[in-house]
């Protein structure tokens, strides 16, 4: 009988030769995951007050629960199920400002998310609320956030066009030819030119912070925080990391382990948090890296590929120290310029999701635009007030569009 296409290759011998792929695949799924969007997590975590050594410890958290944390759901669940930091909500941070009580209420912030993601998990109706949020609303609130850090790049070619400059041209040069490989190859030039900067006499790299520690802060809680940081963070890691992760898998073939994912990561967040780390959950965009043709033809063994994504995160947690002295040797707007490139096709993302109904798109756009200007009251930050807003809108105009006649106008 001829042999099966998923099964195993056979060396001369007779000896089963296994296949390497969801090995490589796992390795590639944690290179992109970190490179990708590291200088996002960075530069959110300075935006709520973080200093360099704190910012250290915050990356090195988060890497260091996304990768135990998909160890333990891989090997458990037998499916290519992957993590990450949350990006959406480092973008979500670097919108919003140092928070009342500065860094430590940011990091009560965290720990409370990290406890709503886990009680998802376990408490059912706490996952029926979130579904109730449009999800129009929840990608237009994603957008509006993501505005003023994808405007960075542009914005820093007026002001250090040559340092900028080489590492726009790599993005738009990769994303012609290799999409994936675009924000890794973009973080490459930064790095090169950064360096060339500090060999010209530039900012130096600071030696005693190339060694990654873990820095504790004790978390504080005030309203401003809980209702500006952590309930917009929640709401944007589920709406645009955990929905989409579970919907990656399924398009895939693979059911994903619901509430074993929510509540290790929930409680990864939760561990995290006075170490700086903001959030981390299912993975979206790397998650069809692991659960893809890529991992391998016999889809029985893909969950490899979310396996040995963990201890490829792990290794990369030995560099996180490393990678924030040399992005703080970076010229002003650097970083954010980095972080910019990185978030440009989440925000084009955002914003057709956001505008996908052609019979509600009002809403959206006020939550789009409240979120995008920055708008504080009361201290809150402009994220909440933007889901507000468009929550209200939606309700006002939905309900008087759907019992319009029939041919009326807008």
């Amino acid at each position: 009988m001829p042999k099966s296409a998923a099964s195993p290759k056979t060396a001369p011998g007779g000896r089963s030769r296994l296949d390497s792929r969801p090995v490589a695949a796992g390795i590639v799924t944690a290179l992109v995951g970190f490179t990708s969007s590291f200088a996002v997590v960075l530069a959110g975590l300075r935006a709520v007050g973080a200093d360099p050594a704190q910012a250290a410890s915050g990356l090195l958290a988060v890497t260091l629960a996304v990768g135990l944390g998909v160890l333990l759901l891989a090997w458990r669940s037998r499916v290519p199920v992957t993590l990450a930091w949350s990006t959406p909500g480092a973008a979500l941070l670097a919108a919003s400002g140092t928070p009342d009580g500065g860094w430590p209420a940011a990091v009560g912030a965290f720990l409370v998310a990290g406890v709503l993601l886990a009680l998802t998990g376990l408490v059912p109706s706490l996952g029926r609320l979130m579904a109730a949020i449009p999800p129009t609303l929840a990608q237009a609130m994603l957008a509006g956030v993501l505005l003023q850090l994808c405007l960075a790049p542009f914005k820093a070619l007026g002001t250090v066009p040559l340092f900028v400059a080489p590492v726009v041209l790599c993005w738009l040069v990769m994303m012609k030819f290799a999409p994936r490989w675009a924000v890794p190859a973009a973080l490459l030039v930064a790095v090169l030119v950064i360096g060339i900067h500090v060999a010209a006499g530039g900012t130096a790299l600071g030696t005693a912070t190339l060694m990654p520690t873990l820095v504790w802060t004790t978390p504080a809680f005030t309203l401003q925080a809980l209702v500006g940081i952590a309930i917009p963070l929640f709401v944007v890691t589920m709406a645009s990391q955990n929905v989409p992760g579970v919907a990656v898998l399924r398009s895939f073939g693979y059911e994903t382990p619901w509430r074993q994912a929510m509540l290790v990561t929930g409680a990864g967040t939760v561990l995290g948090a006075p170490f700086g780390g903001h959030a981390i959950n299912l993975a979206a965009l790397s998650a069809a890296l692991a659960a893809g043709e890529e991992a391998g033809a016999d889809r029985s063994r893909r969950w490899i590929a979310g396996f040995v994504s963990g201890p490829a995160y792990l290794l990369l947690a030995a560099f996180s120290a490393t990678l924030v002295a040399v992005v703080g040797a970076a010229p002003a707007g650097m970083l954010e310029a980095v972080a910019g490139l990185a978030l440009l096709g989440t925000l084009a993302s955002a914003v057709s999701a956001a505008l996908a109904d052609p019979e509600d798109r009002i809403a959206p756009a006020v939550t789009f635009l409240m979120a995008a200007s920055g708008l504080a009251f009361a201290g809150i930050g402009s994220a909440f007030w933007a889901l507000l807003a468009g929550l209200a809108v939606r309700a006002v105009l939905v309900p008087r569009r759907r019992t319009a006649p029939e041919g009326t106008g807008s």
